[in-house]
């Protein structure tokens, strides 16, 4: 088992823990969201999607973000999932991710849609 994320306690007062496959979508959600430089110890983690929040939106901003997502989720995660789409809506203040792979270990394959909106 994996710890589940967001970190929580779960009904028995022990970490709470998921399946390899949710797991992997937990570690989808962290590339997405995690800033470099934010992990002390990995401070080349994550893509800085974030940052993009509040950028003019438009091709540029979309085609910069399908970049950016692509390349991390290669790099962090490319031994586990093999991304086959990505769309990026940006709706006032609001980036939406929706990201189809394959599991590498299973060939499952996985639609899952992330969305964070501006502080």
């Amino acid at each position: 088992m994996n710890l589940d994320f967001p970190y929580h306690v779960d009904g028995r007062g022990l970490t709470a823990s998921t399946g390899d496959e949710d797991h992997i979508r937990d570690m989808v959600e962290q590339v997405l969201f995690t800033a470099p430089g934010e992990r002390v110890m990995r401070p080349d983690f994550g893509c800085g999607l974030l940052d993009l929040v509040f950028e003019p939106g438009g091709p540029e901003l979309v085609a910069t973000t399908h970049h950016l997502v692509q390349g991390a989720l290669q790099q962090w995660l490319g031994h586990l999932i093999s991304v086959d789409a990505l769309d990026v809506v940006h709706e006032e203040g609001t980036l939406s991710v929706s990201v189809s792979y394959v599991v590498l270990r299973t060939q499952e394959r996985v639609d899952a849609t992330f969305s964070r909106s501006g502080p």
